[in-house]
């Protein structure tokens, strides 16, 4: 059963072809990604599929009897609206039953009167009649983990992300057949998206999204679709299928591409024979010749030659934090933090929203000052930042511009030189699109500009503050190549775990009440570390639990390990050890990203296994040290 019906749709934009005559349908209970490079059209073919743009030519057919719900990557909601009247804008009974339940809930409260307690029994009746009280759950559920708690807030009082949640929140509550999602995850923290991922592969929900989160994408849909140079190709599997066959694809378009070179030489040699030997009978050849001229001069792939730049020369002391205290009114951000940065070194940070991440990268740059503590860079560290922010920018300058009021001149990586046009030629910004306005830009190409202009100030320690939004995974890539090539240090924030697993070294885990943890390792580690503690921990406080209701009665024996204790739990320390040693050995493997679909099946499962065999060895091994120390 077919949910969405695209038929031969075009989209022009000027000069620029986003797509031409593409065609493709999504069936009931597909969860589908749609991927392409940055200013391709993505969120243009989704508006267009939410009834917001209208193509040049072609039709979206939807059914008639199916509930949508779209989340576009710019929210427009009305100004004078509440929270409350944001995500309950729809007005079907369930919701709005739920909206009247909530306002006369917060008016019996400051109010209590006869008049509302009678609007509030009526509530309550509808709520009964239309059996929504699983539903009001499931929105509690949702507002409480986007962290809203004040339903009637004004919505201009929000900064950005409380924006960003309220919109994914309402889109989530409603009660859709078919969600359409243009980048989900931007501005969300690990948790959050974690708990999205979860609900989105439980629910039965037909999905269509665009998202560069490659972990994101993986674990949640089965279908891609891939936009590239105006054309549209389809891989029913997960991320590692689209990665596979589209390497097979690129392949066979360059033997095809091979081949149009040499029957285009053979045919110019013809059609430069003299007019005389031509005959009535191949005037289709000399008209088909041009379109094969057209197809032969194409590239079969707008590749770009990657992120390189000269890395400055950096010295033995890097940068030295020393008792480094934050705080603002009623938040402690900081708490005495001290760490001394060594030559090389890979560190990403990772923390709930508001949990200081980016006022640290701020504080280590001097836009903010601590309370107390010392910060001490290196007499050679070149700091490169790439913030959040973006680039400040007076006026609205060409591109090429604001790159020659960088320099005219970039030094690459093996030394030599070129020029800012070239240099910009090389990171995907055509010849001739140099010369559009920075405003005319997409969201991903002006963070990608934004970038270039910071690796071309040729640093050592680069400071990254999310530079994952709004990437497209072809730059994505391109960057994550250059970072693991990188000579000097860096510090990075980001929700990215893919990009985090196959670049850092360790990680800063900022826990709240400023306090951070040091973990040596990549996110996935960090994430089964985690998880393995909260299980023992459970299970202790069940155990707790169970000896306060049914305590047990006083032994005579004594509470010291016995001999075959002993070397039960000096045989548990050395099984624990080689687990553990496994386990790394295949979160190693798994990262590589080398690994066959297959062969990646079987170590994700061999990897369950040893976890389960970890955490059952560890409660054991903590059961007998308890009554060790007892």
């Amino acid at each position: 059963m077919n949910f969405l019906s695209v038929e031969k749709l075009s989209k022009t934009y000027g000069e620029k072809v986003l797509f031409d005559q593409i065609t493709f349908g999504i069936k009931k209970g597909q969860k589908t990604a749609l991927i392409a490079r940055n200013g391709t059209g993505k969120s243009t073919l989704l508006n267009i599929i939410a009834g917001i743009e209208s193509p040049d030519e072609g039709q979206v057919v939807l059914r008639n009897d199916i509930r949508i719900a779209y989340l576009p990557q710019i929210d427009h909601f009305p100004e004078h609206y509440s929270v409350l009247d944001t995500i309950f804008e729809s007005e079907t009974p369930i919701i709005a039953a739920v909206k009247e339940y909530e306002t006369c809930m917060s008016l019996i409260s400051g109010e209590n009167n006869s008049q509302i307690q009678q609007r509030l029994e009526k509530a309550i009746v509808e709520m009964d009649r239309l059996q929504t009280w699983d539903f009001e759950n499931k929105i509690k559920e949702i507002l409480s983990k986007f962290g809203i708690h004040d339903i009637f807030r004004n919505i201009k009082e929000l900064s950005g992300g409380e924006r960003k949640k309220t919109a994914l929140a309402k889109t989530l509550i409603a009660e859709s057949d078919f969600l359409i999602l243009d980048e989900p995850t931007n501005h969300l923290d690990i948790d959050m998206i974690e708990w999205i991922e979860d609900f989105l592969s439980s629910s039965n929900t037909t999905l269509l999204m665009v998202t560069h989160d490659r972990f994101f994408l993986d674990r949640v849909c089965n279908n891609i679709i891939e936009l590239e140079n105006g054309n549209l190709y389809q891989y029913k599997g997960k991320y590692d299928y689209y990665i596979e066959k589209k390497a097979e694809r690129i392949v066979q378009s360059e033997t095809q591409h091979e081949k149009l070179k040499l029957l285009y030489q053979k045919e110019l040699a013809w059609v430069h024979t003299s007019p005389q030997a031509r005959t009535t009978k191949a005037k289709a050849r000399i008209n088909a010749f041009s379109k094969l001229k057209e197809e032969a001069s194409q590239k079969t792939e707008n590749r770009t030659s990657g992120f390189k730049v000269k890395t400055e020369r950096i010295g033995n002391k890097i940068l030295e934090i020393n008792n480094l205290n934050f705080s603002y009114p009623n938040l402690k951000l900081l708490d005495d933090f001290s760490y001394i940065f060594k030559k090389g070194e890979k560190c990403g940070v990772v923390g709930k929203n508001g949990s200081g991440k980016s006022t640290f990268l701020k504080l280590i740059m001097g836009e903010l000052k601590a309370a107390s503590g010392k910060i001490t860079p290196g007499l050679t560290i070149k700091f490169g930042y790439f913030s959040q922010d973006g680039l400040s920018i007076k006026g609205n300058k060409r591109i090429i511009d604001l790159v020659k009021e960088e320099a005219e001149i970039i030094r690459t990586e093996n030394g030599n030189f070129v020029s800012a046009s070239q240099f910009l030629n090389n990171f995907g910004f055509k010849f001739e699109q140099q010369y559009a306005y920075y405003d005319d830009l997409s969201g991903g190409e002006k963070r990608k500009l934004h970038l270039l202009i910071v690796l071309m100030r040729n640093p050592n320690f680069l400071i990254l503050d999310e530079p994952t939004n709004d990437f497209d995974i072809d730059t994505l890539n391109l960057l994550e190549d250059f970072l693991e090539n990188f000579e000097g240090c860096m510090l990075v924030v980001s929700h990215d775990r893919w990009f985090m697993n196959k670049l850092v070294d360790h990680l800063f885990v900022f826990e709240g009440d400023g306090n951070i943890k040091d973990f040596y390792g990549n996110y996935t580690e960090y994430k089964v570390e985690k998880e393995r503690e909260i299980r023992i921990q459970r299970k202790k406080e069940k155990t707790t639990i169970s000896n306060d209701i049914n305590p047990a009665p006083p032994k005579k024996t004594s509470n010291k390990l016995t001999y075959k204790e002993k070397q039960e739990i000096m045989a548990l320390e050395i099984e624990i050890e080689k687990i553990e040693q496994e386990k790394k050995e295949i979160v190693a493997k798994m990262n590589l990203g080398e690994t066959a679909g297959s062969d990646l099946t079987e170590l994700a499962k061999r990897y369950q296994e040893i976890d389960q065999e970890l955490d059952i060895k560890s409660t054991r091994w903590l059961e007998l040290s308890e009554k060790d120390e007892s």
